[in-house]
């Protein structure tokens, strides 16, 4: 159970009360104590009250203190003392993870490789796809992008002997050792023979220590905070090795034995291993299976068993035994030419929320570039840009301690293009603009992804947005479309065989194919910008803003402080010398009547100079405005500063803006003030970027925790403008109160369907349920529509501790989703300072923001990890049921929803995707909890292999038939 949040002001008045406590019951307690002693004396000696020869003050040195006062004292003391336990031992401060940031700046990113792991080949197969050119091509693209220069540089290292045996048997490294530096061809291919997909070179044994070894040590950087990140460039690769089995061109598994490090050596207590080779890892899948500290997290082409490695155990119900149910992963794919499309669904609609639940320490990803256009193993197309748009989201969690692992991936062009912008991301380059149209999710994958969902279901409370069935619902024909059925189909692949073929196991593409493919990547790699500003952040604020205040009412809460304090945070964090301080100006009228009509504009202009007593009464005119002399010439100035950082990050100075100004916009309408809000800042940037610079699709996210009205009502019609708000509704109680801000307000006319609105109905909401808006609704939607142009309408009044939003984000979290949207747009974003009322939350959380922008560390958000724990809070409750009504509404207009909509069923799955009969007999056929059994190390007697339905691979070759 977690401490409660103490504040300082708690804390005071807890003592406050105390001493009154205190107070109170020793003035009654004296009082009591008088009268006792009086009634008793005057009993006992006469009128006099007070014994003959004992003065007054000897009287008052003999009376004891009464125990009820001794018993308030006591508690008292315990409760201060309690009190400050809690203080020191919960976070002190709510805003304690800021706090210790301050300091914090990007620590480089890793890379670790060794030349020497080039002379791994295949002496009797000169075509074998497991060559050295995936290693020294991805080198090779790596440098020519001066990634390299820029990490630090790991010295490469071979693992111990201790070191492997923490995973495979002693047998099997023994095994591996006899081989090297034998120059026996024709033995060596007899022993490879032995097994599924292997070659072996007379360096394999000390490579595959080296690959180990290096894995290792990049883990042990991350961990000791000398690195953020990093990549491990290695081979041979690793996923397929088992305990006491070479397989699949693997021989040690590099992945599961840094995991297992990590977990003995530094006590992690959770890891996220992410596993996109297009073959599935069924050695490391084995290897943690039953353990609930490991997460195991694959995704692989499968087609119902026919793909290699043909295994049951790779299909969507293997998810865990004994402790472990619950955390084993498998998204299989049945199809081949699964897309951008289906990878990003994959992430934002299960690994990214069950990351989130999860909280892990340390990510491991095991980077296979198979599934990567032009892959003759894989046939699937993920173009090279797509991974930095997976590995994203993922580098604001584990405190960014995120490790790259290269495994497979055959086609050079896009493994090496691949790879270096995966390291490029690692670096905290933006993720390139994906340059074809994002395809959408298909058939294939909506049926085995919802599947997967299902039988995870139960351990996972992210993974209950779909709403459920029953059985009796089953039987209606007209349900049915809405109905996910989970099925199990198994197919399987070739029969068993006493030996593996060790040549011509490189099965290339048809020529046509193959063509097809390189024109291709070659056309995406000449469109895909990777050149960056070198100016990170551009920085807009003027003191001038601060001259617009209510003069009738000093403690309004918008009011100058809330700009001053955040421009004093950014000096005391040192951020402003890191960025481009932008000269304020002011927007003309022209710029200011794109969003507003030339009357309100004229309207505002006429208060210049008027008496105050004046500006009062026109503000009564209005919902929630105060006006000041000076407020036109500030609120110019604010539209004109947002427009200076807009115009930076277009024209190509800036890769992204912070604007600290005031007042803010969102609620401004077409013809009036409102809210606060004078002109729409936010509105008129919009409008700008689409006049000036031409742009079709500008994307207006609005976490404010009111609705914006203002920049709904003027983009409601309009299909170049996205407008998606996440806000307290209260069922239209909150403000700006009414309907416009439900679900099923969409837009109009042609811009039908570009008004995306998340009400909130509950107070209370915070990163959690902020995070599962994001993931499940936002990032799909926006990446759907590919903005050229990201805003924020940055207001902080759902931060903890605002008077008026009633909400629980932190700094951090405002952080987080600040970078998981500087992915859109090739990292175009604006982040513009609306409301929130609450001086240190809204400095702090402004800060977490341009600190992520600027690629500093932010602490990794909590998420509520302990309350998942516990039943669902009633805030909890009331986001799942806004978003699946949501979800309803948007999947009518956002194809990327489709499937979210799809029921699935309430009761758990039962006979043939049952999992406890499933393990049963896949334990049974394929030996997986008894690597030591006899024959497991790959051979009778220790040489010779059993190659019946018992062997412990279960495995078929990996080539096709």
């Amino acid at each position: 159970m977690s401490p409660p949040i103490v504040t300082r002001r708690s804390a005071q008045q807890a003592k406050m009360q105390t001493r009154a406590m205190a107070s109170k019951s020793k003035a009654g307690t004296t009082a009591a104590t008088a009268a006792g002693v009086i009634g008793g004396s005057s009993a006992g000696t006469g009128s006099g009250g007070i014994s003959s020869g004992m003065n007054a003050s000897d009287q008052r040195k003999t009376i004891k203190p009464n125990a009820a006062l001794l018993e308030v004292k006591r508690r008292a003391r315990n409760m201060l003392k309690n009190q400050s336990n809690v203080m020191q031992e919960s976070v002190t401060d709510i805003f304690q993870n800021a706090v210790n940031c301050k300091g914090l700046v990007r620590k480089p990113t890793a890379l670790i490789y060794d030349e020497s792991m080039s002379q791994h080949c295949c002496l009797w197969d000169k075509e074998h796809y497991e060559c050295p050119e995936r290693f020294t091509r991805v080198l090779e693209r790596c440098r020519e992008l001066n990634l390299a220069e820029r990490c630090l540089e790991l010295p490469s290292r071979s693992a111990t002997k201790d070191e492997i045996l923490r995973l495979h048997s002693e047998e099997h490294f023994e095994r591996l050792k006899q081989t090297s530096g034998i120059r026996d061809d024709e033995r060596m291919e007899e022993l490879s023979s032995r097994y599924d997909s292997i070659y072996i070179h007379p360096s394999t044994f000390e490579l595959s220590l080296l690959a180990t070894g290096s894995t290792i040590e990049l883990v042990d950087q991350l961990i000791a905070g000398k690195a953020q990140n990093g990549m491990a460039i290695i081979r041979p690769p690793g996923h397929h090795a088992m305990k006491a089995e070479f397989n699949g061109y693997c021989f040690f598994n590099n992945v599961a034995l840094a995991a297992q490090h990590a977990l003995d050596v530094h006590k992690l207590q959770r890891i996220l291993i992410i596993d996109y080779d297009v073959h599935h890892g069924q050695g490391t899948q084995r290897f943690f299976y039953n353990d609930p500290r490991v997460v195991y997290f694959s995704i692989h082409r499968f087609e119902h068993g026919t793909f290699w490695p043909h295994l049951h155990e790779s299909d969507y119900n293997a998810i865990g035994s004994e402790k472990g149910t619950g955390y084993n992963f498998n998204v299989p794919l049945n199809a081949t030419g699964m897309t951008n499309g289906d990878y990003l669904a994959i992430f934002q609609q299960l690994l990214l929320p069950v990351a989130l639940e999860f909280q892990p320490e340390l990510i491991i990803v095991s980077a296979g570039y198979d599934a990567a256009l032009g892959c003759p193993e894989g046939e699937m197309e993920v173009t090279p840009a797509c991974y930095p748009h997976l590995l994203n989201p993922l580098l604001r969690l584990a405190d960014s301690r995120v490790a790259v692992v290269l495994e497979g991936g055959y086609c050079l062009d896009s493994l090496a293009e691949g790879a270096a912008l995966t390291l490029r991301s690692l670096l905290g380059d933006p993720c390139p603009k994906l340059v074809e149209k994002l395809p959408l999710p298909r058939a294939e994958l909506t049926q085995a992804l919802l599947s997967c969902i299902a039988v995870h279901r139960p351990y996972w409370r992210c993974l209950h947005l779909q709403k459920t069935y029953d059985a009796v619902e089953l039987q209606d024909q007209e349900k049915e479309q809405d109905l996910h059925k989970v099925l199990r189909i198994w197919i399987g692949g070739p029969p068993p065989v006493d030996r593996y073929p060790t040549r011509d196991t490189a099965i290339p593409l048809p020529p046509e194919k193959v063509a097809t493919n390189t024109i291709r990547l070659h056309s995406l790699r000449m469109e895909t910008k990777l050149s960056t500003p070198p100016v990170r952040v551009c920085y807009a604020y003027d003191a001038q803003m601060l001259l617009h205040c209510n003069l009738n009412d000093p403690g309004h809460p918008e009011q100058p402080l809330r700009i001053q304090h955040i421009h004093k945070m950014h000096d005391e964090y040192a951020l402003l010398p890191r960025m481009k301080q932008l000269s304020a100006r002011a927007a003309t009228t022209d710029e200011v009547c794109l969003a507003h009509t030339r009357a309100h504009v004229n309207s505002v202009r006429r208060l210049l100079g008027r008496d105050p007593e004046d500006l009062h009464q026109v503000a009564t005119g209005y919902n929630s405005v105060y006006l000041h002399p000076r407020t036109f010439d500030c609120a110019t100035l604010a539209a004109g500063s947002v427009l200076q950082a807009v115009e930076s990050v277009l024209r190509g100075e800036s890769r992204s803006g912070i604007c600290n100004v005031r007042p803010p916009g969102h609620h401004a309408e077409q013809d009036q003030p409102h809210g606060f809000c004078i002109f729409n800042n936010v509105a008129i940037a919009a409008q700008y970027a689409i006049r000036d610079f031409d742009l079709e699709r500008v994307l207006i996210v609005d976490w404010d925790v009111h609705h914006g009205n203002g920049t709904q009502h003027i983009f409601e019609s309009n299909p170049k403008v996205l407008y998606i708000s996440l806000h307290r509704y209260e069922h239209g109680t909150f403000f700006p109160k009414g309907p416009d801000g439900n679900f099923d307000v969409v837009g109009k006319g042609a811009g039908r369907g570009f008004n995306v609105n998340i009400p909130w109905n509950k107070k209370g909401m915070g990163d959690l349920e902020y995070a599962l808006a994001f993931q499940q609704l936002i990032m799909p939607i926006a990446y759907e529509f590919n903005p050229q142009l990201v805003l924020v309408s940055a207001g902080f009044d759902a931060a903890i501790g605002d008077p008026l939003g009633g909400c629980k984000v932190t700094p951090e979290g405002y952080g987080m989703f600040t970078h998981w949207l500087s992915a859109l747009a090739g990292g175009k974003i604006v982040v513009c300072l609306e409301g929130g009322y609450n001086v240190n939350s809204i400095s702090y959380a402004m800060t977490m923001c341009t600190k992520t922008l600027l690629g500093d560390p932010v602490p990794t958000p909590q998420l509520g990890a302990t309350a998942l724990q516990k039943p669902p809070t009633v805030a909890y409750q009331s986001c799942v049921e806004s978003l699946q009504s949501c979800l309803e509404i948007q999947r009518n207009h956002w194809r990327c929803l489709e499937f979210v909509g799809r029921r699935l069923p309430s009761e758990p799955i039962v006979g043939e995707n049952n999992n406890e009969d499933f393990l049963t007999a896949s334990l049974r056929q394929l030996n997986i909890s008894n690597d030591d059994a006899p024959g497991a190390a790959g051979g009778n007697d220790g040489d010779r292999p059993d190659c019946g339905d018992e062997r412990p691979s279960g495995s078929k070759p990996k080539v096709k038939q």
